[in-house]
This record gives C-alpha cells, structure tokens and sequence, in this order.
C-alpha cells in the first residue's frame, strides 16, 4: 500500500460478490447514509464507478491506487496498487470488472472489483496522450483519448472475454482537436448504436459513430464547457462541468442528435468534480480539486446529491 493510504487501511475490510445491480433495482440510500464520504489525503481522485452491495470505487490520478467505499458507512480502503500513473475515468461491468482509463501512462487496465487483481493491462499509445474516460456497450469498452483523435476498442468476446489487444478508432467528422483538453467524458446513446463525447475544451457533444465519424448535437446555441463526466439516464444526460461546479442535465431526443438543457445543479459541496455515477436517487461525484495545489496530506472529498 502506498505511503499515504496507510493510515487508512485500519477501516473495516470490505468484500465484493455477485454482479452490480443496475441503478434502477437498487434501492434509496437511506437518510443515514453519508453525503460526503472522506477519501484519503493526498489521493486526487478523478474517477468513479458505483455497484456491487453498494460501494464506491475511486481511481487515482497521483499513482493510479483504486479506493473501494461502502456507501452506507463511508468505510473504505485501498484494494490494488496503482502503476504509479494515473486511474481516471472508470466503469463497472455486470461481471464485477472494473475497466480503468490510464490517464498520461497513456494505457487501460481490467480489474477484479472483489480482489483488486488486475485482469489484463493493455498500452493504448505509445506517443504523449492522455487516456481520460470510459464506456461500456453491449460488445466493447470504449476509451477516449483527449490528447489524440482517437477512441480505443477492447472488443469483447463471448461471454465478455477479453481481446489480446485494443483496436483504434479514428475520429472523424465535426470534432476537431486544439489546445488542451479534447474528447473527455464518454457514453452511450439513448439508442443504443453510438457513442456521445464531450469536448472539454469547447463544451460541445457530439454523437459518435461505431467507426468514429462524429457529428455536433445541437444544444439550441447551448454548450457544457469544462464538460466531463458523463452519465446517461434514458434520455437524459447528466454532463459535471468540473470547474464550474455543476452539473447539467440535458434532454436529448433518442438518436442524440438534438438535445436541450433543462437545468444546472451545484451544491455547496462541490470542489471541482469531475466524474459522475448514479445510486439510487443520488448522484455521487469525487472531488478533484483541481485548483487547490495537491500534496500529502491534501483532504479529499466525494459528494452524493439528489438526483435532479
């Protein structure tokens, strides 16, 4: 265990077994469960992924280190090392496989939620790239990389099993990359036969295409800058704006090719978050804390809010 989750791991040990239920069999966390739920110092979280009986897994973006919460009591601990680069984006299959975006290290990994045990790694990139976030669908995990106009593919075989190697998408279409960060949160659509990506950078979406052909969704002169997580509930998409501290919830038609944006929620709880998974009737976020310089002993946060 790294230096600085040490003192941590005196929590109560935690163990995962069985599929993650989806969001709607899942029943309303309690009043009594936590709203903030404490992480280590020093951690800088940036993903999540929420399932299992229920718990919370958080990625590191400081070493990579995954951290598993019990949502009714807020108790965790660290259940597998990190590379030493970044874990971002994450998303849980029904297998209980935690599939984890690699960041700067420019690669993505497959673990056993139960055990931490690392199923497979795969080396996306090889020149400066920046692997931010996943999604899953029916036959692949999706990757994004805001560095490079590209989307990366583990096809999954039969019964989910594990491809030898990843298949590069390029990305074409209305998405073009510049400066900073480019295609970052990823999901599926409402139908089922694409992808829809947000670029940071421009606060634009876009429906993306199996084969990476992009097209803008027209949000009616609306735009999500600072857009990154991405969650999908039906039609509607919850997009965190990290460094605006909200979150927007936009109302997409079912081919994601139009959307309007409905509202945007913040909480006093905010510290720029950036990914985004749903329990219940909340929403749950980590707390990046992107503009406060991180150290060692930097206290680390993730809020659960209403659903709006």
């Amino acid at each position: 265990m790294s230096r600085r989750t040490i003192a941590i791991v005196a929590l109560t040990a935690l163990a995962v077994t069985g599929a993650a239920p989806s969001a709607a069999a899942t029943p309303t966390p309690s009043g009594s469960w936590p709203t903030v739920i404490q992480l280590p110092d020093g951690f800088q979280p940036e993903g999540i992924a929420v399932g299992g009986l229920p718990y919370a897994y958080f990625g590191s973006r400081a070493d990579g280190d995954i951290y598993r919460v019990s949502l009714r009591t807020g108790h965790g601990q660290v259940i597998s090392q990190g590379p030493g680069t970044p874990s971002l984006g994450m998303k849980l299959d029904h297998r209980g496989r935690l599939f984890v975006a690699g960041g700067s290290g420019g690669d993505a990994r497959v673990l056993d939620a139960a055990s931490g045990r690392v199923l497979r790694s795969y080396r996306l990139q090889t020149v400066p790239s920046f692997i931010n976030d996943v999604t899953l669908t029916a036959g692949a995990a999706w990757f994004t990389d805001s560095t490079n106009p590209v989307l990366f593919r583990l096809p999954l075989g039969r019964h989910g099993s594990l491809p030898a190697e990843a298949v590069p998408v390029s990305l074409t279409g209305d998405i073009v990359y510049a400066d900073g960060i480019n295609a970052n949160g990823i999901t599926g659509t409402p139908d089922g036969r694409g992808l829809i990506v947000v670029q940071s950078g421009t606060g634009k979406l876009f429906r993306t295409s199996y084969s990476g052909v992009t097209r803008e969704i027209d949000l009616g002169g609306e735009s999500v800058p600072n857009g990154d997580g991405l969650w999908l509930r039906g039609t509607t998409l919850y997009v965190v704006q990290n460094r605006l501290n909200v979150i927007a919830k936009i109302q997409l038609n079912r081919h994601a090719t139009k959307g309007t944006v409905v509202s945007r929620t913040t909480s006093p709880g905010f510290d720029v978050p950036t990914t985004i998974a749903e329990y219940g009737k909340r929403l749950y976020l980590p707390n990046a804390r992107f503009t406060t310089t991180p150290t060692p002993t930097t206290p680390y946060t993730a809020v659960g809010v209403p659903r709006p």
